[in-house]
């Protein structure tokens, strides 16, 4: 399967998990309110990749079963994962990005530094699911 990266917009109960991405580095929407993922290494497949991402940003380790939609959107793929809002004692923020947060899912499609794509393939799962 053909694909570049993913990226999973994960709810800790009703809110979301939003990373705010680096600023001085040479990287796309610096700056700017991210959703956990990545690269894809090697031959993982997408869940795979948005699994090992998510663990090594924030030392969460989703489970398959977390995951409850997904959509391929050219090269890259979005999940969306629902964990339980005590999984925020459990983070340990990595290396990549200023700090993390949590914000309702209006709260993310309002915000002028959301990433503008990721705004899109979330209200795209909110349509599928009448959010």
């Amino acid at each position: 399967m053909e694909f570049n990266g993913a990226k999973v917009a994960l709810f800790l109960g009703a809110d979301l998990l939003v990373i705010r991405r680096d600023s001085h580095k040479p990287i796309p929407f610096p700056g700017h309110l991210d959703f956990p993922g990545g690269g894809r290494e090697d031959d993982e497949s997408p869940q795979d990749c948005v699994i090992r991402e998510t663990l090594e940003e924030l030392g969460l380790g989703l489970k398959p079963s977390d995951i409850v939609w997904s959509r391929q959107y050219d090269q890259n793929w979005f999940f969306v994962a629902q964990r339980p809002p005590t999984d925020r004692d459990q983070i340990v923020f990595g290396d990549e990005g200023q700090g993390w947060q949590m914000m309702t899912p209006k709260g993310f499609e309002a915000h002028p530094l959301a990433v503008p794509h990721l705004i899109t393939r979330l209200q795209d799962y909110l349509a599928d699911t009448q959010h």
